[in-house]
């Protein structure tokens, strides 16, 4: 038996659940039709859909047919949660489009047009509620081939075959041979056009009446397409969610061989077993030890999967086409931590990562995306159900984005004490909707291949800002032109601070344009209304066709920025009277229609912008100093080649560094290193940077350091545990391999080294980037260890640790961090390099093993040294 997965899509009230049901209905599936209106429709399990009367979510139901078994998949119809429908396009074997006879092709019908045609996905259509005054079987038919395709051709029962087969023919060139030929095309033929998208058959019917709902079924048995599957093992996530008793549900389509219980599902960095298998119809499910290839199934057990994301054989998917534009802060109950219910709300983004939830530690505000006003009330009712939070909303704002007009040479270096980064960046704008793209033209002599790769790496992690309202930037090119790096100061984080301030001070030369998202319109309004309509459109600054006459009414179909045609719906129902209706559906990012006002209202002052700086920090003297962005290339060090259009030919760029300037750095410079250091190694206090009252210690020699303003007691020391494992090579050899193998080490020499020391010791884990983690102190033997929590890094934990310890105790710190040893000093504690710090161990080491030896030779000590050869072996086995 054939098996498919069929998606069902359609505009907003244009009857998909009311043809769902009765495709269930007379596949025997369910025993009464429901209806949307009467809240019991089969497929509408939310209380949300129910009461609103939409699907919000999108569905599977099982149906049986005798010809084939259909996994049919009901997806939103309202624009608002156009994404949970996108993303069950990827797993289609072929759809149906619903489609209103009374209101004919919509705005929202041509994104789902475009969107079937970018999946390709082969497209049947059922033309609904043909039974209402006013639906005109021809005209909807020439619409639908002048708005959609013309390969729509009318399979309605009754019709005549012979012009049917001859306007199917009409599609590939083949076929027609075939057809003038033997007069008719064979069933094999029609499903081959249909699989190639040439055809797209159409049903007209009431799905309300089940008017030919059945002869459309006869057809889906006779055409959908049924793939064969390979025999390797592949599936495509593309939902996740959660059930009743909130287990967390991986729905999936098996794409190859078969996916059993207990299956080991891997990805790049994980491995997972799979618990439960679920198949769905409506609420109810049934599960499987084994399911096929072609199978769409919910299963448990998966804690790392994530939406459009390919296991197995089966590759991941494109990013979405259709993104939110409007983003809304956040607002909390009146004493509600942000970093308990963010973990919280990490679930949600998992469900729909196009909210983009985003917490800003600069405002302390959460940020989320949305595609309009009734995502926001679902989603606030969402979290009061699921959490218990009554949270609130900020006005929403429109999300811009940024590109450039012109290729320019953007060129960022970083170079305080004892670091060194340089990079060059060649920007070139690129074509609308092509997002960004990144390359490398670096030669492998000039910089090596692994900095390139960390070059490229950072350059896709974020979301880069440009400099005119400080929104992301698109539509570019992005290559790496040249760099250079230290053989000895260099380390990771150099890199991403030259890449970044690169990014920026390209962008600060360029000319930029600012985009915004902008709606395509279908506007019917009264003929003594089009005037008004056209009026307002030009006001918004929107552009329409010439007006079409529909009778007594007028149709305007054109463009128009979603910024000032978000809230026109209720101004055209109010001077219609209610007879005028607009259709608006997302067509893309367009040039901003008043740029200068937008840039003006918003006030980005790029140069002042702390948290993506477009100045480099070039070392003078042994002091950083900031070198403001368009003089950056007087001071670089190294020459890529590149000279902008007209640009009279360089010198030979010098072997050397130039000389560098003295020190003469303003109070602003001074305030940008700060946040230089800050943003790379956490919050620092204010008083940080400010000279101790007393000369700080800053070497081991007590002699030079007067100890006796400090309280008496135990001498504390904390380790930046990840700074350490990557500054000893042993470590660092141990954690390329296996990460928790080389805490794990740490922490046993740092057990011993207390041990003998008889300091208090707290070693410190960076966790800032781990999401959903709350934090965590821990006491392993002898020695404390500290797991920060999201949204905070080691360096701010260890200075706020040393500002208060330090008040009355003796305070070490272990790091080769420079800004957090700028830090350190500024409270009065005292810092021990990695290398030193390792010379402190080892040296510890050895007179643990010189007592040991001792004691072995008086035969007194066995158990100890039983011990300690235990932990050693331990430690090497670890």
């Amino acid at each position: 038996m054939k098996r498919s997965v069929i998606g069902i899509l359609a505009h907003v009230d244009a009857g998909k659940t009311t043809l769902s049901e009765a495709m269930l209905y007379l596949g025997g599936q369910l025993r009464k039709l429901g209806r949307v209106d009467h809240q019991d429709a089969f497929l509408d399990t939310d209380a949300q859909e129910r009461e609103r009367g939409i699907t919000i979510f999108s569905k599977q139901a099982i149906l049986p047919l005798p010809e084939m078994e259909i996994s049919l998949l009901d997806t939103p119809g309202h624009v608002d949660f156009s994404s949970e429908m996108e993303r069950t396009l990827q797993v289609l074997d072929c759809a149906i489009l619903v489609i209103s006879g009374s209101d004919g092709v919509q705005g929202h019908t041509h994104t789902l047009w475009r969107l079937l045609e970018r999946y390709h996905v082969p497209t049947f259509l059922f033309i609904n509620k043909m039974d209402l005054h006013g639906a005109d079987r021809a005209a909807l038919l020439s619409e639908l081939r002048s708005r959609l395709d013309e390969g729509c051709v009318d399979f309605t029962a009754g019709q005549d075959p012979a012009a049917v087969w001859e306007q199917a023919a009409m599609c590939d060139e083949a076929a027609l041979e075939r057809f003038l030929e033997e007069g008719e095309l064979d069933r094999d033929t029609v499903a081959r056009l249909i699989r190639e998208r040439k055809l797209f058959p159409c049903w007209f019917g009431s799905a309300l009446k089940l008017e030919g709902v059945g002869d459309f079924l006869e057809g889906l048995q006779r055409y959908a397409v049924s793939p064969a599957w390979p025999a390797a093992f592949g599936a495509k996530v593309y939902k996740i969610a959660r059930d009743a008793q909130g287990a967390r549900l991986t729905y999936l389509k098996v794409t190859g061989g078969a996916l059993k219980v207990k299956a080991l599902l891997t990805g790049p960095d994980w491995q997972e077993k799979v618990d439960q298998i679920r198949l769905y119809s409506g609420a109810r499910f049934q599960t499987a030890e084994e399911v096929p290839a072609g199978t769409v199934c919910a299963v448990t057990g998966l804690s790392h999967t994530r939406p459009g994301q390919g296991l197995g054989r089966e590759a991941a998917s494109e990013p979405p086409a259709l993104e939110p534009v409007l983003t809304y802060q956040l607002l909390l109950p009146e004493g509600c931590d942000p970093h308990t219910v963010l973990p919280k709300l990490r679930q949600l983004e998992e469900e729909d990562p196009q909210l983009h939830l985003t917490w800003s530690e600069h405002l302390r505000e959460l940020h989320v995306q949305l595609m309009g006003e009734v995502q926001l009330e679902v989603l606030q009712r969402l979290i009061r159900d699921r959490f218990g939070l009554e949270v609130s909303f900020g006005p929403g704002n429109i999300l811009y984005r940024e590109t450039i007009t012109d290729t320019v040479e953007g060129i960022g270096h970083f170079e305080p004490l004892r670091h060194y980064a340089e990079v060059h960046l060649l920007l070139e704008p690129g074509e609308r909707g092509s997002g960004l793209q990144f390359a490398t033209a670096c030669p492998e002599d000039m910089l090596d291949r692994n900095w390139q790769r960390l070059v490229l790496t950072h350059l896709e992690e974020r979301s880069h800002r440009g400099v005119l309202t400080g929104s992301p930037i698109t539509d570019m090119r992005i290559t790496l032109l040249a760099g250079r790096a230290h053989v000895k100061h260099t380390e990771g984080g150099d890199f991403r601070q030259a890449t970044y301030r690169a990014v920026r001070q390209g962008l600060m030369q360029a000319h930029s344009l600012l985009l915004e998202p902008w709606y395509a319109f279908r506007l019917e309004v009264p003929a003594a209304s089009v005037g008004r309509a056209m009026s307002d459109i030009q006001r918004l600054g929107g552009s329409f066709q010439p007006p079409e006459a529909l009778g007594d009414s007028a149709l305007l179909t054109g463009s128009a920025p979603v910024s000032t045609f978000r809230d026109y719906a209720a101004e055209v129902a109010a001077y219609t009277k209610g007879l005028g209706r607009l259709s608006l559906s997302l067509q893309g990012y367009e040039p901003c229609h008043d740029q200068e006002a937008v840039v003006a209202a918003l006030g980005y002052d790029p140069e002042r912008d702390v948290d993506d700086p477009p100045d480099s920090v070039f070392c003078s003297h042994g002091a950083g100093v900031v070198v403001k962005w368009d003089q950056v290339r007087e001071h670089m060090h190294v020459d890529s080649g590149f000279r902008p259009a007209g640009a009279a030919p360089a010198e030979d760029a010098p072997a050397s560094p130039p000389p560098r300037t003295s020190y003469a750095s303003s109070l602003e410079a001074d305030k940008e290193l700060q946040a230089i250091f800050e943003r790379t190694y956490g919050k620092v206090e204010r008083n940080a940077f400010q000279p101790p009252p007393k000369p700080a210690r800053t070497s081991l020699d007590d002699r030079k350091y007067d100890i006796k303003a400090r309280d008496q007691g135990p001498e504390y020391l904390l380790v930046d545990g990840y700074n350490i494992i990557y500054a000893w090579d042993e470590l660092k050899a141990v954690a390329q391999e296996n990460m928790d193998a080389a805490r794990q080490l740490l922490m046993d020499l740092l057990s011993n080294y207390q041990g003998f020391k008889k300091c208090v010791v707290i070693l410190v884990f960076d966790a800032y980037k781990v999401p959903r983690n709350v934090g965590e102190v821990v006491h392993y033997h002898n020695i404390h260890v500290v797991y920060t929590k999201e949204a905070e890094t080691a360096d701010a934990y260890i200075e706020k640790a040393t500002y208060e310890i330090a008040k009355h105790h003796r305070v070490r710190v272990a790091t080769s961090d420079g800004a957090e040893q700028l830090i350190i000093l500024g409270h009065g504690a005292l810092r021990i390099s990695a290398r030193t710090f390792r010379a402190e161990v080892e040296a510890v080491e050895g007179q643990i093993s010189a007592i040991l030896a001792a004691s072995r030779r008086q035969n007194k000590s066995k158990p100890v040294q039983a011990a300690f050869e235990a932990a050693q072996r331990g430690r090497k086995e670890g």
